[in-house]
């Protein structure tokens, strides 16, 4: 059994003219709304084996976040380049090249990827995701080479609207 939780970074901030896409940071939304998904996640006694996240600074800032709600060591979190910039068919690929040691991961990426990547490995639609929402499901197989639909259970959604 595999278990992937989509996330998709929280609210970032246009503030700064001078800052590449990458380099955006989080807003004061953004700073507040991944702290509380990382408690709804800790709630429900979810601590993923791996955090895997894009290297863009929002990204980044969201799975700090995240992982310091769950007590999952920030130095920890793997950065793959690779996410940043996916499209559905690179972030399939990074998904199914992903350590097999790893029964729980936790990807933090982009729109509208993120929800694409979703709603191509989900068996119930997933509408367009807003920051900071999580979809979790679940994968009868041994490898994440082996992922798909066909072998998917959705399990839940959640999103910092729905937990304010």
């Amino acid at each position: 059994m595999k278990t992937l939780y989509l996330l998709r970074h929280a609210k970032s901030s246009w503030s700064f003219d001078d800052l590449s896409d990458q380099e955006r940071p989080l807003n004061d939304r953004g700073r507040d709304d991944a702290p509380v998904m990382g408690q709804a996640l800790a709630k429900r006694r979810i601590c993923p084996d791996l955090i895997v996240s894009s290297p863009a600074v929002r990204a980044m800032s969201t799975a700090v976040l995240v992982a310091r709600e769950l007590q999952y060591p920030a130095n920890k979190i793997s950065v793959d380049a690779g996410i940043y910039g996916a499209d559905m068919d690179d972030l399939l690929a990074i998904i199914r090249a992903l350590p097999d040691s790893a029964a729980s991961i936790l990807l933090v990426g982009h729109n509208p990827t993120i929800t694409e990547t979703a709603n191509a490995l989900s068996p119930s639609a997933v509408n367009e995701m807003p920051t900071a929402a999580v979809v979790c499901l679940h994968f009868e197989c041994d490898k994440w080479e082996e992922v798909s639909k066909v072998n998917a259970e959705f399990y839940f959604y959640d999103y910092p609207r729905n937990e304010g």
